[in-house]
């Protein structure tokens, strides 16, 4: 694509009685926004024209029945639904959930179509998404599902990077998911990103222990030892650059995380911790290892604070701007990796 041309962000609106409405109102409240995408929100303009006037706002939505009436240069809003929604800020709400689904199934749709560019998800609440038709832990094992590649949950930020080798799984299962194929998997997966997504050509990965002090040979647990060493050991062997396995405990207090790349946690709190801990606010989720792109804010539906007015939008509007820059980074990478000859005429 041409590097001045405008993308088009889908936005899927998530919780109703969250703070992803806010979010998404303040992000397009700055028109100079509207010169880098074209924003388009899924949801419906009479409940986006209900959060507009609730927090006094002045943005003005350009209201679509089909994607093919989507406007540059305006915020649009694709009419998913039609009927009024009982808001209630802050309440965990069965049928708030399956409005979440409704916004989230059209974007993706819209996604895999091309009628979008990338998807900017707002946050869902876990539990109230939940049912016969919907049955997953959250965005990321549902795209998985419906977009082609392996998912896998890649948090970003300007100076440190976490991918989990086992996301919304209970701790007391970890260990049993973790096989060599799926390091190998995994490991495969954040190196493609880092190249294409980030234009890393060798990217340097470490890998945190599965088990405190990577087991201390056995003594506390020797998933270490058979697993995780044997697996990195191989894909050294083969010319990887990953290193490891590094004790959790150390490794972000030491920063030990700026001499790497990406960093591989082997499930969610041992890397999510310590990644919102010091990023907090400015950190993105991003989905890697699948065909399209993904982002959203690194954080929840924050329902203490919805309707208030005081929702920090920084996370989401980070999340747009981080959506934009890796599918030009995606595009570009695609298009030289194709043309060979073009890439060398750039040196």
């Amino acid at each position: 694509m041409k590097t001045n041309e405008i993308i088009k962000v889908g936005i899927s609106i998530g919780d109703l009685n969250g703070i992803g409405p806010e979010i998404v109102i303040k992000t397009f409240e700055d028109a100079r926004s509207l010169e880098l995408c074209t924003p388009v929100i899924f949801a419906s303009s009479r409940i986006m024209n209900f959060f507009r006037k609730h927090f006094k706002s002045k943005i003005i939505f350009h209201e679509i029945n089909s994607l093919d009436k989507l406007a540059h240069g305006k915020v649009n809003v694709v009419n998913v639904w039609k009927e009024s929604v009982n808001i209630q800020f802050g309440q965990e709400d069965k049928t708030i959930g399956e409005y979440a689904i409704k916004s989230l199934e059209a974007a993706v749709s819209a996604l895999k179509e091309g009628d979008i560019d990338v998807l900017v998800t707002a946050p869902i609440n876990k539990s109230n998404i939940q049912s016969e038709k919907f049955n997953f832990p959250g965005h990321t094992n549902y795209l998985d599902q419906e977009l082609e590649g392996n998912s896998l949950m890649f948090m970003i930020s300007e100076h440190l990077r976490v991918g989990l080798l086992t996301d919304h799984v209970p701790v007391k299962d970890v260990p049993s998911h973790i096989t060599e194929k799926l390091i190998r998997q995994k490991l495969d997966t954040v190196s493609t990103s880092l190249k294409q997504d980030f234009a890393i050509s060798k990217p340097k990965i470490a890998v945190l222990a599965i088990n405190p002090h990577a087991g201390d040979n056995g003594v506390i647990g020797n998933e270490d030892d058979t697993v995780l060493k044997p697996a990195l050991e191989t894909l050294r062997k083969e010319g990887h650059l990953v290193y490891g396995p590094y004790s959790a405990d150390s490794f972000f207090g030491s920063n030990g995380y700026q001499n790497f790349d990406a960093v591989i946690a082997s499930y969610h709190d041992q890397g999510l911790i310590p990644f919102k801990t010091i990023t907090f606010g400015n950190g993105v989720n991003f989905t890697a290892g699948l065909n399209k792109v993904r982002t959203s804010p690194d954080h929840g539906t924050a329902y203490e604070i919805a309707g208030k007015g005081t929702a920090d939008e920084s996370s989401f509007k980070r999340a747009m701007f981080t959506a934009i820059e890796i599918f030009r980074k995606r595009s570009d990478y695609n298009h030289y990796s194709k043309n060979p000859l073009k890439r060398m005429s750039r040196k």
